[in-house]
């Protein structure tokens, strides 16, 4: 199983809660409509403490990626070689996160992708992954 976190803070909670639904989701500022990933307390372009959360298409495009030939954490040893990448989720914010069910071989720049769950862990959460989209991004 992949390494989750060891325990959120009240700041991450809902993101992980959400995701043991199978839920994505991201904050959204009311004061200037960013979308923000990763879980902050305020707002990074506008300094707004208010956020919000929203559910995430689940749809984006690998912005950038590295394939990994060595385990970046002793629990991914026997799973190379894997792909760290950072997605561009649709709503606009960037993740970093593992492509999976595709060759690291064929992942390419700006591939559509799609949201999928690893399986949900004894904390009651998962860690989103992306895979291959045959319906492509909507961006």
């Amino acid at each position: 199983m992949r390494p989750r976190p060891n325990e959120p803070s009240p700041v991450t909670l809902p993101f992980w809660e959400a995701t043991g639904r199978g839920e994505l989701l991201i904050q959204r500022c009311p004061a200037c409509a960013a979308a923000i990933f990763y879980p902050r307390p305020a707002c990074p372009a506008c300094g707004n403490q208010q956020l919000g959360w929203e559910t995430a298409s689940g749809r984006g495009t690998v912005h950038t990626f590295s394939v990994a030939r060595r385990p970046t954490h002793p629990k991914f040893t026997g799973d190379e070689p894997y792909v760290v990448a950072v997605v561009a989720l649709d709503e606009g914010p960037r993740m970093t996160t593992n492509i999976v069910e595709c060759d690291p071989g064929e992942v390419r720049i700006g591939m559509p992708v799609e949201l999928v769950f690893d399986e949900v862990g004894e904390d009651g959460f998962a860690l989103p992954l992306f895979r291959p989209s045959a319906l492509g991004s909507t961006s």
